[in-house]
């Protein structure tokens, strides 16, 4: 079935399964495989366990999934995160579809994780294929704005070559940096992670796998949403806190 979405915008069941009265138990469910994570379980038999336990429904076992993290990582995440006051006269290196979706996402009112290594995380999910949605456009002018700001020296946005339209969107990125005299390069790759891993720079992404093989990083969608989408919806999942003391 062909993708018709128009917007990032919440799942139909989000209203329900991340309504007020539903994150306290997301959290104590974040907080319990967080502590069993940072005692060597694996994250699959981990996710059951408690996802049966609090009797999670699949969305929501995802989104505790993608909030949790051992000690060791909280610790080690934080150990080499950079704030924007620290990029001045460096190139950035940018997880393109990572941080896109997340801006996308709190722009529609999608719902967004505050995980427990203080990444902002979102539920969507392109399975291969990437739609422009009403929110792409406005997202990236967003970024670039902010991004503007940080006096860069460069910034090189990374897409996943396999992903449809990527070449659509690298056009569409390419033409937002020519309009606003943006130093931006963009290029596809078959496997960003690993480029972005391996680019020795800082990088802008909240994928975990990133994160723990970059020289640095700087949690980007987190300083965009916070600092221009007033109404973004975000579900907190970093309590009871990030310092990585769970017992």
């Amino acid at each position: 079935m062909p993708d018709l979405r128009q917007h990032r915008g919440p799942h139909p069941e989000d209203r329900t399964l991340f309504a007020l009265t539903e994150v306290p138990v997301l959290q104590s469910a974040a907080t319990d495989l967080s502590w069993l994570l940072t005692r060597g379980y694996a994250r699959n038999s981990a996710v059951k366990l408690v996802g049966d336990r609090y009797t999670l429904r699949t969305r929501q076992r995802l989104a505790v999934s993608r909030s949790a993290c051992s000690a060791s990582d909280v610790a080690f995440r934080a150990s080499r995160n950079l704030r924007e006051t620290d990029l001045a006269g460096k190139t950035l290196w940018i997880d393109g579809y990572n941080i896109l979706t997340s801006i996308e996402a709190a722009l529609a009112g999608g719902v967004l994780l505050r995980a427990q290594d203080g990444c902002y995380r979102d539920m969507a999910s392109m399975h291969g294929s990437y739609r422009k949605v009403a929110e792409t456009l406005p997202a990236v002018e967003l970024l670039g704005t902010l991004l503007a700001q940080w006096n860069l020296t460069a910034c090189h946005w990374l897409l996943d070559r396999p992903v449809s339209n990527s070449g659509r969107l690298k056009e569409l990125l390419l033409q937002s940096a020519t309009r606003h005299h943006w130093n931006w390069q963009v290029a596809l790759a078959d496997d960003p992670d690993a480029e972005l891993m391996r680019c020795g720079g800082t990088v802008a992404s909240a994928d975990r796998r990133v994160l723990d093989g970059a020289a640095t990083w700087v949690n980007l969608a987190q300083i965009a949403i916070d600092g221009a989408v007033n109404d973004a919806w975000i579900v907190n999942l970093s309590t009871p806190s990030r310092n990585g003391n769970w017992g």
